[in-house]
């Protein structure tokens, strides 16, 4: 049983429920009903953080970019406890947010958006033109450390090894894949402060 928080257009459920060879059955939630894919998979809406589904319910949980959004410090930490107490004792979860220190917000696509202080968002996407109020909270690997042990999680990082993969599958021939590919593991830890998502394997304590 897999579950997906925020399923947005239904593209990661519908791939995961439709998979052939995985054969997993899917549970998606959002707040709104935005999907452009609506097969392979169940759907619920839900009002806030709260789960509609029994405790240690499900082997995978996946928020793909869903944290950012959920509100405030408090907000981020319900959602997180919401994760945690739906999974299996034995699950898994996925985790990834945008890193709050990449040069360009991913979601208004302005320069140093997130690294103002929050009362400055606003103000500078109303003047940019872009949009009436900024609604995110990205996280940096720091603070969201800190909030996945608050929730009991233990973690592991995978920003590397997934840039990697993602530049493997999409740009296997750039120069960036090359670099990543010569540098050896211990050095290329230190860039994961600096990759744009921060993305996470998490399992209970």
């Amino acid at each position: 049983m897999r579950r997906e928080i925020g399923c947005g257009s239904g593209g990661i459920a519908h791939y995961f429920g439709t998979h052939p060879d995985l054969r997993c059955r899917v549970s998606a939630v959002d707040v709104v009903d935005s999907r452009k894919i609506t097969e392979g998979f169940d759907f619920r809406l839900v009002r806030d953080t709260a789960l509609p589904f029994a405790d240690a319910y499900f082997d995978v949980v996946v928020t793909n970019h869903v944290i950012e959004h959920v509100g405030d410090a408090d907000a981020q930490h319900r959602h997180l406890m919401e994760v945690r107490r739906v999974m299996k004792p034995d699950g898994i979860a996925y985790l990834a947010v945008p890193n709050r220190w990449q040069l360009v917000e991913p979601h208004y696509r302005l320069a140093f958006l997130s690294w103002l202080p929050h009362g400055w968002r606003t103000p500078y996407l109303k003047w940019m033109g872009r949009g009436e109020y900024y609604d995110c909270e990205p996280l940096t690997m720091t603070a969201l450390e800190a909030l996945l042990r608050r929730s009991g999680f233990a973690f592991e990082n995978m920003c590397v090894p997934a840039m990697r993969l993602m530049l493997e599958i999409e740009r296997p021939g750039s120069m960036l894949a090359k670099v990543l590919r010569a540098i050896p593991d211990g050095i290329s830890q230190s860039l994961r402060y600096a990759i744009p998502t921060l993305i996470y394997k998490l399992v209970l304590r």
